[in-house]
This record gives structure tokens, sequence and C-alpha cells, in this order.
């Protein structure tokens, strides 16, 4: 099996930090592009067979698509706030300009059905508080099918970890396997961040694991800010968050289900854990972020 980790900058074209198609990828379903934007200029983009999540990273931006004019609220990182984002449909080619410059992600999924374009206000963006104790992380739910369901096929979340914390766990898979109700190909895209601000780390890191019960897949990998992580079957989990660093993770999912859907098994050998967590307290560091900003004041 392939190495399924790409490093910060392996997956760049020119100054976009990532281009993933799903034939790079070697699957059929899901992709991922991150474009920079310099200030002022703007960018003409073609979908192709791709409908797209147009998610601010940094920056604040404005989508044109269609005679829709959508402002994009954005954020100084991912680590700053919730943001609002764009739904673009397959088939359409769509202007994005920001007047200060930044990075924003471009989720695709292949897409049958054109839907029309359509804007998702941060404050209408859906927060959960998951897990516990030292599981506990922040799940925003911008483009999930059960609060989102202007898509064909694109489903995407994001990811906070507070530093010292677990995610992804426990380990949990959609695959091709008679157990799961669902086939999904799934991409993790990684920030790192650094404990107590909004800033991003480059010495700072994490641990993503990935595998199966063949043992075909067996990745463990330390994943620093800029990652790539792509799960083409097997479980996945746990993510952790290394002591003094936050983990923000974007995940990206399609695949060949009639509905779109995020069901997923969890490895039965581990699935007890979540037994305990009603005996425990959720971290109160959780949530993260919110449409309104930390919740948190950063220490500087």
């Amino acid at each position: 099996m392939r190495d399924l980790h790409y490093p910060a900058g392996s997956l760049c074209e020119g100054a976009d930090p990532v281009m993933l198609t799903p034939e790079q990828a070697g699957w059929k379903h899901a992709g991922l592009r991150v474009v920079h934007l310099d200030p002022g200029l703007a960018r003409r983009i073609e979908t192709g067979p791709y409908e797209m999540a147009v998610l601010p990273l940094s920056g604040s931006a404005v989508v044109d698509c269609e005679g829709h004019s959508f402002e994009l609220e954005g954020r100084e990182s991912v680590f700053a706030r919730v943001t609002d984002f764009a739904y673009v449909p397959v088939d359409c080619e769509f202007t994005i300009e920001s007047p200060d410059g930044g990075e924003f992600a471009l989720c695709m999924a292949k897409a049958a059905r054109r839907l029309t374009p359509k804007y998702g206000p941060a404050d209408g963006v859906s927060i959960e508080v998951r897990g516990a104790g030292p599981a506990t992380r922040q799940v925003t739910n911008f483009l999930s099918p059960t609060v989102w369901g202007h898509a064909d096929k694109l489903m995407c979340v994001e990811l906070l970890t507070p530093d010292g914390n677990w995610s992804s766990y426990p380990p949990h898979k959609h695959d091709d396997s008679a157990e799961c109700l669902v086939n999904n190909e799934e991409i993790y895209y990684f920030r790192i961040g650094r404990a107590g601000t909004t800033d991003h780390s480059s010495e700072g890191f994490g641990i993503h694991r990935t595998y199966t019960p063949d043992g075909e897949i067996d990745q463990n990998v330390a994943v620093r800010d800029g990652s790539v992580f792509l799960i083409p079957r097997g479980y996945h989990g746990p993510c952790i968050a290394a002591p003094g660093y936050t983990m923000y993770y974007l995940n990206v999912l399609a695949g060949p289900n009639e509905d779109r859907s995020m069901a997923f098994c969890d490895d039965p050998a581990h699935h007890w854990v979540r037994d305990t967590w009603a005996d425990m307290t959720t971290d109160p560091r959780c949530p993260m972020t919110t449409a309104a900003g930390l919740t948190t004041e950063p220490t500087s």
C-alpha cells in the first residue's frame, strides 16, 4: 500500500498549498484544493464535474457565481472563529476575490445532480462538542448531511482539538466492509496551532493513525501544519494534539452511496471506551470557537 500521508508542500501547485483531485488520490469521489489569493486579485475557477464548498481558512472573500454574489466573512485563522462559506455546483464558473488576501479551501466531490449556488452564514453553522475528558473535541458541522441538505455527494466538517486531547476516537471506519452502512472516501487536512493563540505553528505536530484489520494499511504518522492524509478504507483515529499545540483538521468525504451519510462503525476492540464518557465531564475548553469568535481570550 502506498503512503497515504502528504506533508505540507508536497501537493502544492504554484502558490496554492494543496491540489488534490480524485484521480491524484487514486480513488473516484473526493478531492481538495487550497487556493492562495493575493490581495484584491480575483481567481476564476471552473468546477467541471465537481460540486464544491468554498471555505475561508484565512481572510474574507467575495464569491460570484451565476448571478449570485456571496460576501464571505472569514477569519484570521482556523483557530479564530467559525466562518461563512459558499456552495457552488458542478459545471459552473465562479470567481473568488479577497480584499486582503488569504487561503481558501475548495472541498470537492464528483456529483451527478446540479444544484444552485448557496450561501452558508457562520451563525447558522451547527457546533457540536463530542466525547468527554481527554477525548473532548469540537465538531463544526458546516456541510454535514444532517444539517446541510443542499449538496449531491459532498460532506464536510471541521474538527478542533485542544492541546493534549484525542479526537477521531474510538477508531472508526466507513468503507466497503460488510458491517459498514456507507462507503466514503475521506480527506484529512491538518493545521496545527500554538495553544492559547490563534497562530499557526510550523514547529507543532500531532499524531494520526489509520489501519485495516488485515494489516495492509498500518500507518502512524506525525502530522504538521499543512499535512494531508488520505483514508481510502479502514479504521482511522486517533488524532492526538501534542501538549502545547492545538489541532485543526478539515474532513472532506464523498462516496458512491445514493444518499449522503457519515455513518460509521467503531473498531470493536475500542468501542467500550464510549461507555466511560458518561462518568466524565467535557473539557471546558470546548467549544473552542463560535461564529462570534474565540470562547476564551488568547494569551497573547
